[in-house]
């Protein structure tokens, strides 16, 4: 495939019906106006990128501008939709649920619009769960809790099983939110989908609290999540500095990528150290973590300490390899390993308070704040606008800023992590004032 075409988008056929939306294709008249096929973002906008598409005489990478059809796939009133929420729980899954069938309802009339319960189990029958019907009357108030309306699982189902009740419920298009699993589980329903020559458009909503969704700005529930942790770091540190040589722990969600852990610091700067996966620290020697969080306290008689929970995997000697439901690594518990390795270094040395804190399943079990709200609204319009299209294996995300539709199989190929030499990183390493490296 030519570069150029790296993120085309999969239609399921040519539209067939006019959009029931009544928006514009006039500029100037003050209605939004329908957003062309051709339509298209460059995805590089670095100045190096642009004087080389020159110099090779090539169109720059683009992406595909999300937005309402003026022509659509599906006959919108016949159609079914389907929803399902896979993995771990983040705040805004009901805000994004909520969205979807607000817009199928409300936009398009679509009429019938079905509940997967309890992830992709819920298109297992042998699981025993039965879809349910969605209306706005019963999904008009979910936006103000946490956790999900529908049930989640981990794990993926028999592909060629969870197609036949597609097939079998006459389903025209499911909307999965969930996050790098999740994604990999939409493409090969799309796969399969595309071998029995059905029609059924799959779409995914990257859910990761983690942030950890390559290529997209950021995925949907991250920033509640570093909001609700800043006031129990506030709290942490009222604890360190309640004590003589007090020192707090607090370990946040973070398995592979430490952005929320990193973020939480700089909203609330009374971090000292932040351990994220992306950095390889050592405990002992001279620039060991133990002998700066020594200086520290000879220093200030307090430390703040932010571990991500999958930091520091390489200091567990003897590790087993285990594995989730969804495929992911169960890491060891860095928190009480740190507060173990704290305990025993200072044993002989001075006394110290220590405050162990592990708040992740009260961050993610959140409901979204204001932003996370809009954020969830926009994604799930836009997953609807191109669902109703007949597009078909991608993602509605934002990439620089602009809404976008970009093929799953693009980011799913790899997690997004910090980049320890990036601005972001530097502005957390001025906010603690941690060495570069320990």
């Amino acid at each position: 495939m030519d570069n150029t075409d790296r993120f085309n988008i999969e239609n399921l056929g040519a539209p067939q019906y006019r959009s029931p939306l009544k928006l514009s294709t006039v500029e100037g008249d003050q209605i939004f106006n329908f957003v062309s096929e051709s339509n298209r973002l460059v995805f590089d906008l670095s100045m190096e990128h642009y004087n080389q598409c020159l110099t090779d005489g090539v169109q720059p990478v683009c992406l595909e501008k999300a937005g309402p059809r003026q022509d659509i796939f599906f006959d919108a009133e016949n159609a079914t939709a389907a929803i399902v929420t896979c993995g771990g729980l983040c705040p805004g899954i009901n805000n994004v649920i909520r969205g979807l069938v607000m817009a199928l309802h409300y936009f398009y009339g679509v009429k019938k619009i079905l509940g997967v319960p309890y992830g992709y189990e819920g298109l297992n029958p042998e699981k025993g769960h039965k879809l349910t019907e969605l209306t706005p009357d019963k999904v008009k108030d979910i936006h103000q809790f946490g956790g999900t309306f529908l049930g989640s699982s981990r794990g993926g189902q028999d592909v060629s099983v969870m197609v036949d009740t597609l097939e079998a419920n006459q389903i025209d298009m499911l909307f999965a939110i969930g996050g790098d699993g999740t994604l990999k589980g939409v493409n090969a329903l799309g796969k399969e989908i595309s071998k029995r020559n059905a029609k059924i458009s799959v779409v995914g909503i990257p859910k990761t609290i983690d942030n950890d969704i390559d290529l997209i700005d950021e995925s949907f529930g991250f920033e509640t999540a570093f909001d609700v942790a800043s006031p129990i770091l506030r709290d942490a540190h009222n604890e360190a500095t309640g004590a003589y040589n007090g020192i707090s722990i607090i370990k946040l969600m973070g398995r592979d990528s430490g952005f929320i852990a990193a973020s939480a610091a700089l909203a609330m700067p009374v971090v000292n150290f932040v351990l994220v996966p992306e950095m390889d620290f050592k405990l002992d020697g001279e620039g060991g973590f133990l002998k700066v969080l020594e200086k520290r306290l000879q220093k200030k008689k307090h430390a703040v300490i932010v571990v991500a929970e999958g930091a520091g995997q390489q200091l567990f000697k003897e590790r087993t390899i285990v594995k989730d439901a969804s495929g992911n690594i169960q890491h060891e518990d860095i928190g009480v390993f740190l507060k173990e390795k704290i305990t025993e270094y200072f044993k002989d040395k001075i006394p110290v308070t220590i405050k162990y804190i592990d708040p992740s399943y009260i961050v993610r079990c959140a409901p979204a704040n204001s932003s996370d709200s809009v954020f969830c609204s926009r994604l799930a319009y836009h997953a609807v606008h191109g669902a109703m299209a007949g597009k078909t294996k991608f993602v509605a995300s934002r990439v620089n800023n602009n809404y976008v539709y970009v093929p799953i199989s693009e980011v799913t190929k790899k997690r997004k992590k910090i980049d320890l030499e990036g601005e972001f990183w530097f502005s957390v390493l001025q906010s603690t004032g941690q060495p570069f490296s320990m």
